[in-house]
């Protein structure tokens, strides 16, 4: 445990911010360590802001243990919510935790290292390896997230507010998250990380600042949140700008990954309609050994931490994955970049 004390209103001070909306069964999980790191001195304060609640166990939970409460008024989404507490304290540091995710206590000794660094104006964590939620799609999705956060490049260019610190004068300056353009929660994280960066500050990516993440997943929610909250604003996002985005699961191998899956599946179809027949076979065995030794470290993680079975199976559901966040990319591609490019040109 850090025991380092902390003052508000200084550039080292830390105030955890966590939006929540009827997340009471949350954060009888997700507050305890972190009222525990502000008893203890290493963060100054635990802001949680109640958006609009229909009832009123969010909050009571809240203040029953030990966090303080913001009430805000009106349901605007946890961007509303983050932006309406950034304006409720001094704390040099805006540590934004989701109310779903329980954090690792030790981890905030990796806040004052990243920040040391005046030029960092943001850094963000990861999920850990041990999501309780037994599900396949719960297990898959959180690990998949994992293996992403520990595999990228530690100077990032977007932001996650999961688990994410950013100054708060730099984040004041930028008028926070955009929530006139993400009127829903989606990617206003991502949005502000790109911001961040034009504005000239780093953004540091620190798979050791740990948490867990509670939620429960289906199928269906994977694929409508990734096709609707994640590919489609994430695609007009970069279509929209001059720079292309190059990290995470839109970088260039990734890109490259996505079409082998889709080479993948023709393979499939040939192989069981009898197409080119022995020639569809044979391909078919080709690309899956192709696919296998391209996507080779995340079936690697995927076995190591839940056995053969499950990582085959998780292999397999991102190849789906690749499949339709490819082709969502290259619509909305397709429908914006004229447009960007028309922009670009006449200004």
């Amino acid at each position: 445990m850090v025991t380092q004390k902390v003052n508000h209103g200084t550039a080292e001070s830390i105030c955890v911010i966590v939006p929540a909306y009827e997340a009471a069964h949350y954060l009888e999980k997700s507050l305890p360590p972190l009222i525990k790191l502000r008893d203890a001195g290493a963060v100054a304060d635990v802001i949680v802001v109640d958006d609009c609640s229909p009832n009123p166990e969010t909050a009571e939970t809240a203040k029953r243990l030990g966090a303080s409460v913001i009430h805000a008024s009106k349901n605007g989404g946890p961007g509303a919510a983050r932006n309406l507490a950034a304006t409720k304290t001094d704390c040099g540091l805006l540590w934004f935790v989701d109310a779903d995710v329980v954090v690792h206590p030790e981890s905030v000794a990796r806040i004052p290292i990243a920040f040391a660094d005046s030029a960092v104006h943001a850094m963000f964590g990861s999920y850990d390896e041990n999501p309780p939620a037994p599900g396949f799609a719960s297990q898959y999705k959180n690990l998949m997230h994992r293996y992403y956060h520990m595999n990228s490049s530690r100077e990032a260019t977007t932001f996650w507010s999961g688990c994410g610190v950013v100054r708060r004068d730099a984040f004041l300056r930028l008028n926070g998250f955009d929530i006139e353009q993400f009127t829903k929660p989606s990617i206003e994280d991502i949005e502000l990380g790109y911001r961040i960066r034009a504005a000239g500050g780093r953004i540091v990516l620190d798979p050791e600042l740990l948490c867990t993440h509670l939620k429960e997943w289906s199928l269906r929610e994977v694929v409508l949140t990734d096709v609707l909250k994640r590919a489609v604003p994430w695609s007009r996002l970069i279509a929209t700008r001059e720079m292309p985005e190059n990290n995470l699961n839109v970088s260039t191998p990734e890109r490259v990954r996505a079409g082998i899956a889709g080479l993948w599946a023709l393979s499939i179809l040939f192989a069981m309609t009898g197409l080119l027949w022995p020639h569809g076979a044979m391909t078919f065995m080709a690309m899956t050994i192709i696919m296998i030794g391209a996507n080779w470290r995340l079936l690697s993680f995927f076995t190591r931490r839940k056995g053969l079975p499950f990582g085959l199976a998780a292999l397999a559901f991102h190849q789906v994955y690749y499949i339709y966040s490819a082709v969502t990319f290259s619509l909305v591609n397709l429908r914006h970049r004229p447009y960007s490019r028309g922009e670009v040109s006449a200004s």
